[in-house]
């Protein structure tokens, strides 16, 4: 007990020191810079860490940080004119901005209408970008020419993750308002891709590229569950989490369902590794109209999600190969902690994959367990973590917990600075630098995570909550 709580208090600690530095120089700012001590507006000016972290600051206790912060967020001005960048990215401001007012006025017990007037505000926002011809949404959008009702077009070379990753957010506003027309807005793309499903060039799959201006998903050629795509792949399992019971259950389910099977036959592979380790990785697959298809053993940290997700879905489902399989993937993710110079992942390596489970012994003349490091950097993601924290909770083995402590210590120290924490440039090698950026999801996902690892299991229970892929939380049906 005394060892948990000490470990709880140290996350509890780091958070604040960020915290503070955020508070006193970069306030109501999108972020604080750790390196130059000054500050961003990535996402519009709106004050993305201050709105992303509402939640948190109630989840640690925090609750005079929490009146301040509120405070401040409700005054913050959403007019599409007070905007800093021309055009903003709506899934992020989904995620982080609706979900952190939803998150928050969640954990109020939903008695601080304040925060759900801002929820509103935001979605009303939001759904002026979903105004095109075919209500497919514009992913970046113009605020003011939206605000004005100027013809849009959705984009024809859009994302998938971005444009399926409103489900979570506009269903629970709609739940909680009883207005309809963000989960309508929703729910004609969630048909969309119901619809095309069986029909890409991996079936059961969706790839990452999508032509939302012809309401086509089956255009692009590549498919991971990994950057581009993986919310909208997360939030197949956690709508089924958040509705709990009735038609729309059963139709997230299935598309769960069929796409985990395309996933487990395609995308999953065990690589080679010096201990012979038996674990699992996301990788990435190109498949043209032919059915042919051409595999790529890139893990990325983007992707450690995964385990997760699968724990929680074996968890829902009674599926043991699911569950079994989120172990083996964030065992996966953890191995590529342990073994990297820093203890900690990088954003993507190229790994190796084993010819098959049976012919996977590692040879002694190779050096390295990876090949190259496409992207050696650290960027104080949550998708390991996450992912350890729903095996904790699920499965009750306090080794996650030990895993975790090691994750977070690693981490504190590679990333700290004199105020706060920064991404690093290269954790694969000894020699790394610190760069200028602790984006908002540090805090809210990372810290959070780590935070309820350590907590009691009863503090925002799965049985009670699902979180968004910003790690707010929505109180489940």
């Amino acid at each position: 007990m005394e060892q948990r709580q000490h470990r709880q208090q140290r996350v509890k600690e780091a958070f604040q020191r960020c915290w503070q530095a955020y508070r006193e120089k970069a306030w109501l700012k999108d972020e604080f810079a750790p390196v130059s001590e000054g500050w961003k507006n990535n996402f519009g000016g709106f004050g993305a860490t201050l709105v992303d972290n509402l939640d948190t600051l109630l989840i640690m206790d925090l609750n005079t940080e929490f009146e301040e912060a509120v405070a401040a967020a409700i005054g913050i001005d959403f007019n599409p004119a007070s905007s800093t960048l021309e055009a903003i990215n709506i899934f992020e401001t989904t995620i982080r901005h609706l979900g952190g007012f939803l998150g928050a006025y969640e954990l109020t017990e939903c008695e601080d209408k304040r925060l759900l007037d801002k929820a509103v505000e935001i979605g009303d926002m939001i759904y002026k970008c979903f105004d095109t011809p075919n209500r497919m949404p514009i992913t970046h959008c113009n605020l003011l020419k939206a605000a004005a009702g100027e013809l849009q077009i959705a984009p024809d070379d859009g994302l998938l993750a971005e444009l399926a990753s409103f489900s979570m957010e506009f269903t629970r506003l709609s739940q909680l308002t009883g207005d309809m027309r963000w989960f309508d807005a929703t729910q004609r793309i969630t048909d969309m891709l119901d619809e095309q499903q069986n029909h890409t060039t991996l079936p059961g799959m969706w790839p990452a590229k999508v032509n939302a201006r012809e309401s086509d998903v089956r255009v692009g050629r590549q498919y991971s569950i990994g950057g581009e795509t993986d919310s909208a792949y997360e939030y197949l399992i956690k709508m089924c989490a958040l509705l709990g019971r009735g038609d729309l259950m059963e139709q997230y389910k299935r598309m769960y369902e069929f796409s985990m099977g395309t996933v487990f036959q395609h995308i999953l592979f065990r690589p080679l590794v010096p201990d012979n380790a038996d674990i699992l990785i996301p990788g990435s697959v190109t498949a043209n109209s032919r059915g042919e298809t051409s595999f790529n053993a890139k893990a990325e940290h983007l992707a450690c999600v995964f385990g997760g997700m699968l724990a929680l879905g074996g968890r829902l489902f009674q599926n043991d190969t699911h569950l079994e399989n989120g172990r083996k993937v964030t065992r996966g993710c953890v191995w590529a902690y342990k073994n990297s110079p820093l203890g900690i992942m990088s954003d993507s390596v190229q790994m190796i994959k084993c010819n098959s489970d049976e012919d996977c012994e590692w040879y002694g003349d190779r050096s390295d367990w990876y090949e190259t490091t496409p992207d050696p950097s650290y960027r104080l993601r949550p998708e390991a973590i996450e992912s350890v924290f729903y095996l904790y909770r699920i499965t009750g083995e306090e080794m996650y917990q030990d895993i975790a402590w090691e994750m977070f210590q690693a981490v504190d120290k590679a990333t700290r600075t004199a105020s706060a924490n920064a991404m690093l440039s290269n954790v694969m090698s000894g020699h790394t630098s610190k760069q200028d950026s602790m984006e908002s999801f540090w805090m809210s996902e990372t810290l959070k995570y780590f935070y309820l690892i350590f907590s009691e299991p009863g503090l925002l229970s799965l049985d009670t909550f699902v979180f968004n892929t910003e790690a707010h939380p929505f109180r489940r049906n």
